[in-house]
């Protein structure tokens, strides 16, 4: 008769002979960059959800290229309608994501506790900025994607090099993400929530997105011009309208405010 123990060893070489596979318990945290697609997609899901941050994000950019494309309420100067304004409207869309849309949502989840939870999971604090930062380029690419349907439906051909629009579009949401997160991190969520939507009013009507510039007195006009959103929509504007190969002077002013929004950013964002 087969002892109990020599069962037991003999089950043990069968296995380890065809492969059996090990059930031990191992635990442990996930890849930081699986961790950080997961959190994108929440972050992407929850905010694709939100009323509110559709309409800021897709709704209002493009009645505003329609309703101002199609009708003679404003005077836009020479050319097509529709070459002015789509460059302000895709920079507007950048400034409703990184800036506005940023903005509120994480001072919400400031307010909730919500950043403090995550930050008691394995997902570290700079694979919770990845994501946000992942989520904000996807929804800038679905916003280009529907503005530039709807543009070039009305007759829009854009011009000029690509990579130059990458360029301002990249430089642009690193600046309003800053200030953004710098708006979320020190204000209480209502504030947040009543500053951000000022701010995108007021910049959306003095920052040459839908009203031209030039017709402000000169200096009014060159102060505006210092403003991230006119500095993106002029830029952008200057390529994809008027085939400039890269505009040095907008670039240059993204670039002053990215380092001002993330150094201030950084310097005092409070998570709790």
């Amino acid at each position: 008769m087969t002892s109990a123990h020599e069962t037991a060893h003999g089950t043990a070489r069968e296995d380890a002979r065809h492969g059996a596979l090990d059930l031990a318990p191992a635990p442990g945290a996930a890849p930081v960059p699986r961790m950080v697609l997961a959190q994108t997609g929440y972050e992407l899901r929850t905010l694709l959800r939100n009323g509110e941050q559709l309409l800021l994000t897709l709704i209002i950019p493009v009645v505003l290229l329609t309703l101002f494309g199609t009708t003679s309420l404003l005077d836009l100067g020479p050319g097509p309608r529709v070459d002015f304004l789509t460059p302000g409207i895709l920079a507007l869309a950048v400034m409703s994501t990184a800036f506005t849309g940023q903005a509120i949502g994480t001072g919400f989840e400031r307010r909730y506790g919500v950043l403090k939870r995550l930050g008691a999971t394995p997902l570290p604090r700079s694979g919770l900025i990845a994501a946000k930062t992942l989520t904000v380029v996807a929804v800038e690419v679905l916003q280009a994607a529907v503005i530039c349907s709807v543009a070039a439906a009305m007759g829009w051909r854009p011009h000029g090099d690509p990579l130059s629009v990458l360029a301002l579009v990249l430089l642009g949401t690193a600046a309003f993400s800053g200030f953004g997160l710098l708006m979320a991190g020190t204000l209480r969520a209502e504030a947040t929530l009543a500053a951000a939507n000022l701010v995108y009013i007021l910049l959306l009507a003095v920052g040459g997105v839908v009203f031209p510039l030039d017709d402000l007195p000169a200096g009014i006009r060159d102060a505006l011009r210092l403003l991230p959103i006119s500095a993106l929509a002029e830029g952008l504007r200057d390529v994809l309208r008027d085939g400039a190969a890269l505009p040095g002077g907008p670039l240059l002013i993204l670039a002053v405010w990215t380092a001002a929004g993330l150094a201030l950013a950084a310097r005092f964002f409070r998570w709790e």
